[in-house]
């Protein structure tokens, strides 16, 4: 799956979700992932390079986590990701299958995170990274493969000009929290 996406480092968490209340839109309850992420030994940023993230997932205390792998391409002429995501049962196993291929652990990172579903295909997030002062939100949208990238990004850019947020940061959470990729 194709995805644009935006992040901003917010000015302000409570500014933001008044912004949105005002608008009629709420978030969901708070849930917490964590994620370990893979490259290739050869990675280089911008090259297009797959990153493999293993995906820990708990919405609620009484319930099971739920893992999941990610395969992730930043392709950097378009200005998009490519995406694919899988449910994985044993996660001791999907990570060792990682380092079997080749790919190096080079971070993990917490997060706690709030969603809106803002239409078929895309998503607001509100996130806090342990270890970081700030709370960052995005939006991800799904495009298809005839669906204008720039068209996508200019109209997400516009929301969050609406909602008076411009610091857009263009650093994965990796590199936000430990300076590396």
């Amino acid at each position: 799956m194709k995805k644009v996406i935006v992040k901003m480092r917010l000015k302000s968490r409570e500014s933001f979700e008044t912004q949105l209340e005002n608008l009629g839109m709420d978030f969901g309850p708070i849930y917490w992932q964590h994620d370990r992420v893979y490259v290739p030994k050869n990675y280089r940023r911008g090259g297009g390079f797959p990153r493999m993230i293993m995906k820990t997932e708990i919405r609620a205390v009484d319930k099971p986590p739920k893992y999941s792998l990610i395969l992730k391409r930043h392709i950097e002429d378009s200005n998009i990701e490519i995406v694919d995501e899988t449910v994985v049962k044993d996660y001791t196993e999907a990570a060792n299958i990682i380092l079997q291929l080749g790919f190096k652990q080079i971070a993990e990172i917490s997060r706690r995170r709030q969603e809106i579903k803002m239409g078929e295909g895309t998503m607001l997030y509100l996130d806090k990274i342990e270890g970081v002062q700030n709370y960052y939100t995005k939006i991800e949208a799904e495009i298809g493969e005839k669906d204008s990238v720039e068209l996508q990004r200019n109209e997400i850019l516009k929301t969050f000009e609406s909602l008076e947020e411009q610091n857009e940061v263009p650093e994965t959470y990796t590199e936000i929290l430990f300076g590396i990729i």
